[in-house]
């Protein structure tokens, strides 16, 4: 049932989008340094590796400069329309091919690149694995904004990213591991498609019962 969910929504959203995409495909052409996709290897469930495809934002080479895998608020490596997709999340959209070919779904933990997976803890990175890394889930409604919690200190964001972040995610990805359904997953479309236009609202606050809580984050 989850597979024709994705294959549906999927293809309707890539339908819909596809004016919009090849205007954007123009724009980077002449903007993103001559490339348009950004492919990279993240881990999927049991642990495969497979390439997660975004629109380019960032300029040539970005992981090996300034702090590496993690995106600091106003990161300089971030191009100017860069900027637009990744405020719209537009960016994220070449990743419903992904779900058509079978490496995402539509809802699950956000697919992280080996040295992030690796700071998960264990206990939770047990949980996690048995999931199809998504789009969308309930640790990227949390987290819709992270940048703004990563400030121009590299190594302070990078500990703090660590310590902080990757713990209380990893807790979220596993509450919907043991909560997990289509009822869950339809909401939680819904609410990303209205936080897509209303950022500022905390919907997963009201519709979700039992999401853990960190004293640091106002989320």
């Amino acid at each position: 049932m989850k597979r024709i969910f994705d294959i549906l929504i999927s293809s309707i959203v890539l339908i819909i989008f596809f004016p919009l995409g090849c205007f954007i495909i123009i724009i980077l052409f002449f903007t993103g340094e001559s490339k348009i996709f950004y492919k990279q290897s993240r881990i999927g469930i049991n642990g495969k590796t497979f390439g997660l495809l975004k629109f380019v934002t960032m300029v040539k080479d970005s992981p090996n400069l300034g702090a590496g895998d993690i995106t600091l608020k106003d990161d300089p490596r971030v191009l100017p329309f860069g900027k637009i997709l990744r405020k719209t999340k537009i960016n994220e959209f070449p990743q419903f091919i992904n779900v058509l070919l079978g490496d995402m779904s539509i809802v699950g933990p956000r697919p992280l690149v080996e040295n992030q997976f690796n700071m998960i803890p264990d206990n939770y990175k047990k949980k996690i694995i048995m999931l199809k890394p998504g789009i969308t889930g309930i640790g990227s409604l949390v987290f819709r904004n992270e940048e703004k919690y990563l400030h121009s200190d590299v190594n302070d964001s990078n500990d703090f990213y660590k310590n902080e972040i990757v713990p209380f995610k990893a807790s979220l990805e596993c509450w919907y591991h043991d909560n997990s359904s289509i009822f869950v997953d339809t909401l939680v479309v819904i609410i990303t498609a209205i936080m897509v236009v209303k950022p500022n609202l905390n919907l997963h606050n009201h519709c979700f019962s039992g999401l853990p809580k960190h004293d640091i984050f106002n989320l």
